[in-house]
């Protein structure tokens, strides 16, 4: 049997600033190999052979995506990146990545050798991987890592508590683009959410991966392992393999005796990451986190499945009685809340009125605008606000690679919305179940459109009212934005000085204990314009770990610096949204200059 000893041969340089060591692994598109630099540094140096990458692999300007994900991040529990470029080796051309070397071996290294001695050790390693997650899931355009296996979590050794790192952004992308971009050759699929299958990922897909990995560490192997190896050629098939498999009760061997400190609540946190609907998992990682480290408490799952069984509802999608506060939980963003009032709710609370005068009832908005701005927050406050009982979808519980499923699965959704009327269906992304007709979607996705057309006509006088939330409402199919349909839309921004301020009180409240006297929450407010609301969170969430790892308390010093390391949403992005508003407001493009009105034009 050959021995595959890499392209580059020792000593090779790369433009007299990185000599190559020795070869480490090889993967289907890529080699790693160990370098030295001028410097004298040590550097990990990823080739890519450009012939074998998938054109998903690069954005629209032809850039390397794994290159520019790295270049643009930095935090402690991820990789980071020193260099790039380009080289010609025997008439080939190849891309080069240099990044920052990791003094260590990778979780899967150090499992093949030895066990997890103690929950305290795994609860170390999974922090760590959810700490880098969440710094990925909050960015502006969050980014979905995609392959979280033992193989990828490298284990830095350097210091004397090992600290775990994300590697390998070869499988990354944008939450924002396009599902059909992402290839799944070469993926180990025992790791991967079955909502990918149908190229659908969301930072729901990482934390079901990160759930696996905490499983194999526990238990030895991925929960519902199969092998699969022998499928390769047929992709399809190991796919549907894992799903039937994955329909079974996941085994739990007993491990009490061999790990110290193993309890339930372990097992609790293990059930809900391993959810196959994304939305009855965790649904960020700060949560996860929050799980693990005992500050918040969970339900069992099991618990949960029994009340749903002894109600006889068993459906993908939640149902739940809107109770609460509705927009008195929201504050700020006064004139939207003003607008659709006047516009939607008023008419929704008293149809009677409405047929007096005339006024046709609605069948559906759009909630559009930048990521993190809490478009599902605001829609769950907007059916409380109106009474209405609430129904959450997302195109992962409704899509279906089987012929006619999906359209199958949006009847019975407004099917059991009717039962249940009067009734709010929420959509989140709904760009994704409705693409553009005109665009090269698939014959499904073009399918699923025309079932929602059909399913929406009168909607309103059946005592349903669909919601639809989405980063790009430009990408939706036209028929949907029409009158009768989607035909109110709404731009929810980054939250203003008053929301900016209540996010912190609130978030900063529950931390009463060790927050330090007079903290000026006018000042946080100031200094987080254009922040969106899960930066707030996570600027909150970074001073709360810092503080924690010096017993010391919350000081708005401490959260001042913690500011200053993140970065507001991008100028340049906010452009673009305020492009899209006026667009779907119906003005002139080219003469709109000026800050956009917050709300709906008629």
């Amino acid at each position: 049997m050959s021995i595959t000893k890499g392209i580059l041969p020792k000593g090779f340089s790369l433009d007299e600033k990185y000599n190559v060591l020795l070869f480490i692994k090889q993967g289907s598109n890529a080699e790693t190999y160990r370098a030295k630099g001028s410097d004298g540094k040590l550097y990990f140096l990823k080739l890519f052979n450009y012939a074998k990458l998938n054109r998903s692999a690069f954005d629209s300007e032809n850039n390397l995506l794994e290159i520019e994900f790295l270049k643009s991040i930095k935090h402690p529990n991820i990789v980071s990146y020193k260099d790039s470029g380009e080289l010609i080796f025997e008439g080939k051309k190849f891309g080069y990545l240099i990044l920052n070397f990791i003094a260590g071996e990778t979780l899967a290294e150090k499992i093949s050798r030895e066990k997890i001695e103690s929950v305290y050790d795994l609860k170390q390693i999974i922090a760590a991987v959810l700490s880098g997650l969440n710094y990925l899931h909050s960015l502006p355009n969050p980014i979905i890592h995609n392959e979280i296996t033992p193989q990828n979590i490298m284990l830095d050794l350097s210091e004397d508590i090992p600290q775990a790192k994300i590697i390998d952004f070869g499988f990354a992308r944008s939450f924002h683009q396009s599902s059909k971009a992402y290839n799944k050759e070469g993926l180990n699929l025992n790791y991967v959410a079955s909502e990918c299958f149908n190229s659908f990922y969301s930072p729901q897909s990482d934390l079901f991966s990160v759930g696996t990995v905490m499983y194999h560490l526990l238990f030895g192997m991925p929960p519902w392992f199969k092998d699969i190896s022998k499928f390769k050629s047929d992709r399809t098939k190991a796919e549907d393999i894992l799903i039937e498999e994955r329909k079974k009760p996941i085994l739990f061997p007993s491990v009490s005796e061999e790990i110290v400190d193993f309890d339930d609540s372990i097992l609790k946190i293990l059930k809900k990451s391993l959810q196959q609907d994304p939305e009855n998992r965790f649904q960020s990682a700060n949560e996860f986190i929050q799980c693990l480290n005992g500050e918040i408490e969970i339900e069992d799952v099991d618990t949960i499945q029994k009340v749903k069984s002894d109600n006889k509802d068993e459906r993908k999608i939640k149902n739940q009685k809107a109770k609460g506060k509705g927009f008195d939980a929201i504050a700020g963003l006064d004139d939207l809340k003003k607008e659709m009032k006047r516009s939607v709710i008023d008419v929704l609370q008293d149809p009677e009125k409405a047929e007096r005068y005339g006024a046709k009832l609605p069948n559906g908005m759009v909630l559009y605008g930048p990521p993190g701005c809490g478009k599902t927050f605001f829609a769950k406050h907007f059916a409380e606000e109106v009474g209405f009982n609430f129904m959450l979808a997302t195109p992962s519980t409704l899509k279906s690679r089987y012929i006619n499923a999906t359209q199958e699965n949006i009847a019975k959704m407004f099917e059991d919305a009717e039962k249940n009327a009067p009734t709010i269906i929420f959509i989140d992304e709904i760009n994704e179940l409705l693409p553009n007709r005109d665009s090269d979607s698939h014959e499904m996705a073009k399918s699923a459109v025309n079932e929602m057309l059909a399913q929406m006509d009168r909607t309103g006088e059946k005592g349903i009212f669909i919601i639809g939330a989405t980063n790009y409402p430009d990408m939706i199919d036209p028929a949907m934005l029409r009158s009768g349909r989607l035909e109110k839309k709404f731009y929810l921004p980054p939250p203003d000085f008053k929301l900016r301020k209540a996010l912190f009180e609130m978030s900063l409240n529950q931390r009463k204990k060790v927050l330090d006297f007079g903290i000026d929450y006018d000042r946080l407010s100031n200094l987080t314009e254009n922040y969106v609301s899960s930066d707030i969170e996570s600027i909150v969430n970074e001073a709360t770990s810092m503080a924690m790892a010096d017993d010391s308390r919350i000081t708005i010093g401490l959260l001042e610096k913690v500011i200053k390391s993140f970065n507001p949403f991008p100028k340049e992005e906010l452009r673009k949204y305020q492009t899209i508003k006026a667009k779907m407001d119906g003005e002139n493009i080219e003469q709109k200059n000026e800050r956009p009105r917050i709300g709906f034009k008629p």
